[in-house]
């Protein structure tokens, strides 16, 4: 996955699928209400498709991972690989002390 930055603000991409699902029984299709509209706020057609796409599947009304649920899923899978990291460290430190425990001379 491409990381990108956010060149519009998250008011406009609303506005924008706002109009395109407002014009959309204007226009012959909806991609032709996608391309005049993606025409005014100057970004692609494409890219307003997918802000439409992502809009309807937040709504339910298209079957999807809603964005709410992948920031929740991102943000677990983060977490369960810090803690296995913390798990790892923790094991290789107490093999470790045992080792040097081993090596210790024996008390009387």
């Amino acid at each position: 996955m491409s990381k990108t930055t956010n060149k519009f603000a998250p008011e406009v991409r609303e506005r924008a699928v706002r109009l395109v699902l407002d014009q959309e029984g204007e226009h012959p299709s909806r991609w032709a209400a996608i391309t005049s509209i993606a025409a005014m706020i100057g970004c692609s057609g494409h890219t307003l498709l997918e802000w439409v796409k992502k809009a309807e599947v937040n709504s339910g009304k298209r079957a999807g991972v809603s964005t709410e649920l992948a920031d929740r899923l991102k943000a677990l899978e983060r977490e369960n690989r810090e803690l296995r990291q913390a798990n790892e460290i923790l094991r290789k430190a107490s093999a470790y002390f045992a080792q040097a425990e081993l090596d210790r001379p024996f008390k009387r």
